[in-house]
């Protein structure tokens, strides 16, 4: 999403790439953010559109499929931003990778996991997700979005549960709440941010003040509020705050053309038919060389109509354009383009085509 200098964002175990964009206030917010940059969004293994049926949840595994994302575009420097639980794989990805990893940013976050759990409300979400998981996704949305959050947290409760199994979960904080990346601390070399609410309950100030003490090149930016969703409680200072940490790098990057708050868009996603059973049915190898051509398929139709490519997902693609006309061009183009292919191909592709109108 947007253009220019690349950030990539490792967010928490049970992100769902697409269903978050339904969420009304991370849309907006990721706007803003890629306003002045190429902002790069995946789904960690066991969730969301990435493969589901895994169990290793390690630092290094983590490490292995984020260099997997960031390699497949072909991004040979990048700034890193950590999310709360992804902090640890991050710092050690920066302390590896110190000729590829050009900021760090570390978002009410910590090095020891342990650090996590001391809070009684730590400890009460983690009773929670042993036992009710519905109560645990509309607990864990409703500390995102605040207890008054509404349709906001509603959403972001079904998007958590969309993106991970409880079981999954489960396998994922047992992995990742014993990692400790304490001895890496002194290696990580890129400039850091270690950004931070003051009142956020599940990961105390004094963590982050003392994570920030141990990194060579690192600035400690407190902001009030308690919530760890970064698109609440003044937002705009989060965004600030990144914008100046990450501004001397960015400089003369081109800012790309964004739509007005309030203008009316036109989203087209794409969507491959079973693509996970493709995969089992042909290999790799073959199932990657047609979802090639689904990909240049889509965006030939794309650049031909005018529509500005968002996100893809590897089996999908999210697209914007400014004119509802142009983005049913567009579809009609792309279902004729593999209508024609698949006449003549000995395996075809067979892709779901969708739209939805309406101000960001």
């Amino acid at each position: 999403m947007g253009e220019g200098a690349p950030l990539v964002l490792m967010w928490n175990p049970g992100s769902h790439i697409r269903q978050q964009w339904e969420v009304p206030e991370f849309r907006t917010w990721y706007g803003r953010l890629a306003q002045k940059r190429m902002l790069v969004q995946y789904d960690h293994r066991g969730t969301g559109l990435s493969q589901r049926d895994v169990s290793d949840f390690s630092v290094e595994a983590l490490s292995l499929d984020l260099e997997a994302v960031v390699d497949r575009l072909e991004l040979e420097r990048f700034a890193l931003w950590g999310n709360v639980t992804m902090g640890p794989v991050a710092i050690a990805y920066a302390a590896r990778h110190p000729e590829r990893v050009s900021h760090l940013i570390l978002w009410c976050s910590y090095a020891r996991a342990s650090d996590s759990l001391k809070s009684p409300q730590a400890q009460a979400l983690e009773r929670l997700l042993m036992d009710n998981w519905e109560l645990y996704t509309d607990t864990l949305a409703h500390y995102a979005f605040g207890w008054g959050g509404g349709e906001a947290a509603r959403l972001y409760a079904a998007t958590i549960r969309e993106g991970i199994t409880q079981e999954t979960l489960r396998g994922f904080q047992h992995q990742l709440f014993t990692a400790d990346v304490t001895d890496l601390l002194p290696q990580v070399r890129a400039p850091t941010l270690v950004l931070h609410r003051r009142q956020f309950r599940l990961v105390s100030v004094d963590v982050a003040t003392d994570l920030a003490s141990r990194i060579p090149n690192a600035q400690l930016v407190l902001l009030e509020g308690e919530s760890g969703n970064f698109t609440q409680e003044n937002g705009q200072a989060v965004l600030d705050a990144i914008n100046d940490f990450l501004g001397e790098g960015e400089q003369g990057t081109t800012p790309v053309e964004r739509a007005e708050v309030g203008a009316f868009r036109t989203i087209l996603f794409t969507d491959v038919e079973g693509s996970t059973a493709l995969t089992q049915r042909l290999g790799d190898a073959e199932a990657r060389e047609l979802l090639r051509e689904h990909e240049r398929t889509v965006r030939e139709a794309l650049k031909a109509h005018g529509g500005s490519e968002v996100k893809t997902m590897g089996d999908g693609f999210m697209a914007s354009f400014s004119s509802a006309t142009k983005a049913l061009e567009s579809a009609i183009a792309m279902q004729r383009a593999f209508a024609e292919h698949n006449e003549s191909a000995a395996e075809p592709i067979l892709v779901r085509v969708g739209l939805n109108a309406g101000e960001p």
